[in-house]
């Protein structure tokens, strides 16, 4: 289906033309004319997506059809996302659709100076992309007026519905009019986040393309067990295979993300951290290094967890296995993006079980589990178990499209788009920052050499323990 059979306008299929894209995803086919009609939209689906088109192509629409023609221009639609890394994105989003519209934008996160901010909403823009804390504190200033807003989105809603951000959701919500339309977009939504989700919505439209609870389908998943002392052995040695070539670990704690990254960079492999502690032009820096393959593992903590849209994640590593279930799903989700495929990593240990079981029940299913021993070698293919929970036909993270593929799932490796919102049919993504690498990446395969593709460290299992060295990938320029 085109986008024009959605009830998008001229200049908006334009924009979308321009940057590669032609074909919508289920939750946007879904979604949009929903949007359109004025409904409030609970949308759920899996990571990568395109989530975020979902919701910012209708608003743009809509936006443009009726501009306020007030001066200074008030803000009529606003984003709430719950990190500064997914505001940014959000916001590049807006600005690649949104390029043949006259439309204002603006974005307000902490971590960095107010005044330019205040500058811009002085200025008057339309659409605002903001985290809570900083969107409240310039409230509270009397910098940021909603009398106006027509629009308000919580992406990554069942985030923004916990405890944590509730108390400063239910303040913004008490300042923006009634009469609004309201946008709730997430992979995971609980039925407590749903009853919580009720008191801001009126008769919600719920578009749910998958399991409240599934994660990502292109995602491989194991679960290593092992002891706390040997986990930083156990992840040094899996990263002897250069199969893991693009690597983000998942720390509980900032002291522990920065332990476990001086334990990689003493052992010679490039690493970057990731979370709050950092100022956010370090966090910026950790973020272009990773993306543009700088440093090959990137440590966080759970602020990585949602919004990181990096194409081209071959591994995401639980080094500290995740308390809540929806954390699982939005961490390994990270990986298989855009109908790739990916490895979700996770090391238990015995304190660990309990977790594990209810995360099973959670995604109602067991995960595969691999013994370390002390590091063996293990067979160079993966068992018939291993292989059920990878579908054969997609590539890796990161790798190109087959000819004719549905927009987003030919998006370039290791070029970065700004959350991968649709699978481009134009191969490698014409969004690519520059210097980007484009990685060709298949899975091995026992047919004949007419039909089989390429692998990718020799005829190894990703991940699995071996002595030898792993032949180095290909890779391709854009």
């Amino acid at each position: 289906m085109p986008f024009q059979a959605l009830g998008l306008g001229t200049e908006l299929v334009k924009s979308l033309t321009q940057a590669g894209y032609t074909e919508p995803t289920p939750i946007q086919t879904k979604a949009i004319p929903e949007v359109l009609r004025g409904s409030d939209v609970i949308g759920i689906a899996q990571t990568g997506t395109g989530k975020t088109a979902a919701f910012v192509l209708p608003m743009l629409q809509k936006l443009s059809a009726a501009p306020s023609g007030l001066t200074p221009r008030p803000i009529r639609a606003l984003v709430v996302v719950p990190t500064r890394e997914l505001a940014v994105q959000v916001e590049e989003n807006v600005r690649k659709y949104g390029r043949n519209f006259r439309l204002r934008y603006a974005t307000i996160y902490g971590g960095v100076g107010e005044q330019p901010q205040i500058q811009a909403l002085r200025s008057g823009v339309d659409l605002v992309v903001a985290t809570p804390g900083r969107l409240q504190d310039l409230m509270d200033q009397r910098h940021v007026k909603l009398g106006s807003l027509e629009f308000v989105v919580l992406d990554e809603a069942d985030r923004m519905l916990d405890m944590g951000f509730l108390p400063q959701i239910r303040k913004i919500m008490n300042a923006v009019p009634k009469k609004r339309q309201t946008l709730l977009f997430s992979a995971t939504f609980s039925p407590e986040i749903e009853k919580t989700a009720a008191e801001f919505l009126n008769q919600p439209h719920l578009v749910q393309i998958s399991r409240r609870t599934s994660p990502a389908e292109g995602v491989t998943q194991f679960v290593y067990k092992v002891s706390k002392e040997k986990k930083v052995s156990l992840l040094i040695h899996l990263l002897k295979d250069a199969a893991l070539d693009s690597v983000l670990v998942f720390s509980r704690t900032k002291h522990g993300a920065d332990k476990i990254a001086k334990k990689l960079t003493d052992a010679g492999l490039t690493t970057a951290t990731l979370h709050s502690n950092k100022t956010q032009g370090q966090r910026l820096k950790a973020l272009k290094d990773f993306k543009t393959g700088a440093v090959r593992v990137l440590v966080a903590t759970d602020i990585a967890a949602r919004g990181i849209d990096v194409v081209g994640i071959s591994h995401v590593v639980n080094f500290d296995f995740p308390p809540q279930p929806e954390d699982y799903v939005h961490r390994i989700g990270r990986t298989g993006r855009a109908q790739a495929i990916g490895d979700a990593l996770s090391f238990v240990t015995p304190d660990d079980e309990s977790a594990l079981r209810a995360l099973e029940r959670f995604i109602g299913r067991g995960i595969p589990r691999k013994e370390t021993g002390e590091f063996k070698h293990e067979p160079s293919h993966a068992s018939e178990t291993q292989r059920a929970y990878r579908p054969q036909e997609r590539p890796r993270s990161g790798a190109g499209g087959r000819p004719g593929s549905r927009p987003g799932a030919g998006s370039g490796g290791r070029s970065f788009p700004a959350r991968g919102e649709f699978r481009s049919s134009r191969g490698p993504s014409a969004s690519s920052d520059a210097g980007a690498r484009s990685d060709v990446r298949r899975r091995p395969d026992s047919r004949s050499s007419a039909t089989a593709t390429p692998s990718f460290g020799g005829n190894r299992r990703p991940g699995s323990f071996s002595s030898r060295p792993a032949t180095p990938r290909t890779r391709r320029r854009p």
